[in-house]
């Protein structure tokens, strides 16, 4: 099977979804996991799909992949509509799961063997040395999978994904359970698959990774996208900023004097304000705090996030439950 990004010109969006819904069940125990979603993804981008548990992102990659059949709207891949080249579809996009669901018994080398028959690869258009080079796995090419560290696996499930090339990769959580050093190995592996061209879907509940890396974001909730945009642009929309400042003098309370502001008074000595810049000036929190006699000792910002943006746009409480689940963030370095 020839490599998918040579059959004819690229198309300029590696994915296209337009009015795509799914419905589980039927009457009145229906489950309406999709409501019409429409979405773009141009060729060569990183892009990001975020959302809560529930919100429909394991739905539209399972109906991409061709494991889960739609109920209405349309879907292409590469440039290849799902229904109408079902097989096309599926050879220009791979996935890598969640789950490490590799045999312990097979090497990395059987395992991308069996897994390019299942393409119908024939021997000569095989890639298994060379992509077995590129995830970092040569020296470990004939040992048995049971034996390789969880980092390894990641890198072989990258590896499975890529045997028929396809010029589209999904991520499904794809560093969920691995530690920060096994993770850069992996994101470095990933951003060199970016350059050379592929185009990467990204599904993580680490924040943190989906603001590093991606070029644009979309935010799925409850079936519906409910944000779409550059990941600068959408951070900067939410339009909120934390500026701290700690004093020198022991406060009771809040000063009069600051009381039109969002202004909180923490231990020790440090009085929180949270405005909207478009409407507030750090200059007209100074010139208050000016006005009250305190001495400042250090002054901090901070400015709005990726979970800021996921909570605001899902409704979920940062110390509610769903809000827990998405911020489990790692230290990044």
């Amino acid at each position: 099977m020839p490599d998918s990004r040579s059959a004819g010109p690229p198309p300029a969006n590696a994915l296209a979804v337009r009015g795509l819904g799914k419905t589980y069940g039927h009457g009145a125990g229906a489950t309406e996991a999709l409501k019409g979603i429409d979405l773009e993804v141009a060729r060569g981008e990183f892009f990001g799909l975020l959302g809560p548990n529930g919100a429909g992102k394991s739905t539209l990659i399972n109906i991409l992949a061709g494991l889960v059949i739609k109920t209405r709207g349309t879907a292409e891949v590469w440039g290849i509509d799902i229904d109408r080249d079902p097989r096309a579809a599926r050879l220009a996009i791979g996935v890598v799961p969640q789950e490490l669901n590799i045999d312990p018994f097979f090497t990395p080398r059987e395992l991308l063997e069996l897994q390019a028959g299942l393409y119908g690869l024939r021997p000569r258009e095989r890639r298994t040395g060379e992509i077995l080079a590129a995830v970092g796995l040569t020296g470990r090419a004939d040992a048995y999978a049971r034996t390789l560290s969880g980092g390894m696996r990641r890198r072989l499930l990258v590896a499975k994904a890529m045997v028929h090339a396809p010029p589209v990769l999904v991520l499904d959580e794809p560093t969920a359970g691995v530690d920060i050093e096994l993770r850069e190995q992996f994101w470095r592996h990933v951003g060199r698959l970016n350059a050379d061209g592929t185009t990467i879907l990204l599904t993580t509940h680490y924040l943190e990774e989906a603001e590093r890396f991606c070029h644009r974001i979309a935010i799925i909730d409850e079936g519906r996208v409910v944000a779409c945009d550059e990941t600068r642009t959408l951070i900067r929309k939410l339009d909120r900023k934390t500026v701290t400042i700690a004093i020198a003098e022991d406060l009771a309370e809040v000063p009069e004097a600051l009381r039109v502001f969002d202004v909180e008074l923490l231990p020790v000595r440090r009085l929180v304000f949270r405005y909207r810049p478009s409407r507030t000036g750090i200059r007209d929190i100074l010139r208050a705090m000016s006005g009250t006699g305190l001495t400042i000792v250090d002054l901090t910002t901070e400015e709005s996030d990726l979970e800021d943006l996921f909570l605001a746009l899902t409704h979920h409480d940062r110390d509610g439950e769903p809000a827990r689940a998405m911020a489990a963030r790692p230290a990044m370095p």
